[in-house]
């Protein structure tokens, strides 16, 4: 690792975006500097008919956020609209997460950092929970589809659940600090209130998810087990600790993922149109 990886700080704003923007990412070798432009537009709903349908596998990246009155929507109609409003989130993050793996992959190649690249290699090394180079990239390894779409089902009740319509947190994942945008749950917890983070869309939700599945010690089996298979029926057995409801939770997902065919999902890919791609000679 190059030493000038230590001798920086990170201090990066939170992601924040309303209309229509770009997520750049820069993938850089010692020859070559590569931009990578995904062309996202944010789309906040006033009602769920205005989400489109997916036509095919290739996925336009529009991201939703606050969809409200899904849940009076009949089952069939809610189904399809949850997941046509939920798979481009996925897409997009774990877009991010592969983008950001990539430039790692060819920052480990130079031999001299700049204080960029050491700033952004040490916030992913906090971000993941690790500062083994191997490990970083095993944990940025993501998984497939069907996984997430049916844990963002069961977690958010295909999308009735008020942190879902309020604070686009489609996991349940809690906030620990006031200085995060967070919710008050309608529970306690020992007495306590028990908050919840609320996200810019869905896809940052989805991208938090993935980053605590991958540092988090309890779900070290299941990251082992995605390295060498990607059947999603093989890697849902190693999810059970995500639940106090532990082989009930695994046999849940199972049926769901089943039931809703949320497999032929996993071959969907971000429509490349949307993708640019630039370079220079350094």
């Amino acid at each position: 690792m190059p030493q000038s990886y230590k001798r920086y700080n990170l201090k990066t704003p939170l992601p924040f975006s309303i209309l229509l923007c770009s997520l750049i990412f820069s993938c850089s070798t010692p020859e070559v500097s590569n931009t990578v432009t995904l062309e996202v537009k944010h789309i906040e709903l006033q009602s769920p008919d205005d989400i489109l349908p997916l036509k095919d596998s290739l996925v336009a990246p529009l991201l939703y956020s606050h969809i409200k009155g899904i849940d009076t929507l009949d089952v069939s109609e809610k189904k399809k609209k949850f997941i046509s409003a939920v798979l481009p989130a996925v897409l997009v993050a774990r877009y991010r997460i592969e983008q950001n793996r990539n430039k790692v992959k060819n920052l480990l190649k130079k031999e001299n950092w700049s204080e960029q690249d050491s700033t952004f290699y040490k916030h992913l090394c906090s971000e993941f929970g690790t500062d083994n180079q191997t490990v970083l990239l095993n944990r940025m390894v993501t998984h497939p589809n069907s996984i997430i779409l049916a844990q963002a089902i069961i977690e958010s009740g295909w999308g009735s659940s008020r942190v879902f319509q309020e604070a686009n947190n489609m996991f349940g994942i809690w906030s620990y600090s006031p200085n995060e945008p967070r919710i008050a749950a309608k529970f306690q917890r020992d007495g306590e209130t028990i908050y919840l983070r609320k996200y810019a869309d869905f896809a940052d939700s989805i991208e938090d998810y993935l980053k605590t599945v991958a540092r988090v010690n309890a779900y070290r089996e299941f990251r082992a087990a995605r390295l060498v298979t990607s059947d999603p029926f093989k890697l849902i057995s190693h999810l059970s600790h995500y639940s106090e409801r532990r082989e009930e939770y695994v046999i849940e997902l199972s049926a769901m993922i089943r039931f809703n065919e949320l497999t032929k999902f996993d071959n969907y890919t971000i429509d490349p149109s949307y993708i640019n791609l630039s370079g220079s000679i350094q």
